[in-house]
């Protein structure tokens, strides 16, 4: 393979310069209409950096994903997962953070940069507890930079109207666990249960 862009001259003659409506939309802090859009969205990517590496978490809730506490700060409660804590440990160590927010049937996306803190005191989780249940922890996140991206992305990928793949047709995760595990795990048990598993310890 050949043709490697090795440094910022050349990626930038390549690309040449932004247009102003793709740098004037970045922001802060949260302004009023950015705020309207992060309070609409139940889902986000979580990304953080720690010293094994990148992680990209998804997080989503049955309302707002996050809380906005006041126009440079988010709180994104941590509900039931796979108990991995692979984004809180890169946080504990390196406080960068990127959140991404997605809003069903709508091709914008937003985004804020910022730096993250881990607290588990007892008012703040009792304040995010959701049916009857408090997160462990909750990420607070001081806002550096928030923006909207461009859609062409989630319109190329028709994410909103079935997507390009068939979900059916895809192997399942039980399928992989089996695979993974050398069959220690059976992978029909695991797509079987798994429906009634997840109803059970969403929260």
């Amino acid at each position: 393979m050949t043709g490697w862009i090795e440094d910022t001259a050349a990626l930038e003659a390549l690309y040449g310069t932004p247009r102003a409506a793709a740098t004037v939309k970045v922001a802060d802090r949260i302004t009023p209409a950015y705020r309207a859009w992060i309070e609409a969205s139940p889902f986000c990517i979580l990304s953080t950096v720690g010293p094994e590496g990148l992680d990209g978490s998804p997080r989503g809730d049955d309302g707002p994903v996050v809380a906005v506490l006041d126009e440079a700060t988010l709180a994104l409660p941590d509900r039931r997962g796979n108990d991995r804590i692979d984004s809180l440990r890169n946080i504990v160590r390196d406080p960068r953070v990127a959140l991404m927010f997605l809003i069903p049937g709508a091709g914008t996306v937003i985004r804020v940069n910022g730096s993250a803190r881990i607290s588990a005191a007892a008012d703040l989780l009792d304040r995010f507890a959701s049916h009857g249940k408090p997160p462990r922890s909750v990420v607070v996140v001081s806002v550096q930079e928030v923006y909207f991206q461009c859609a062409r992305a989630v319109m190329r990928a028709r994410l909103w109207d079935g997507g390009i793949a068939d979900p059916a047709a895809l192997p399942t995760p039980g399928r992989m666990l089996e695979t993974m595990s050398g069959a220690a795990i059976d992978g029909d048990a695991y797509d079987r249960d798994w429906p009634g598993r997840a109803a059970g310890s969403l929260w």
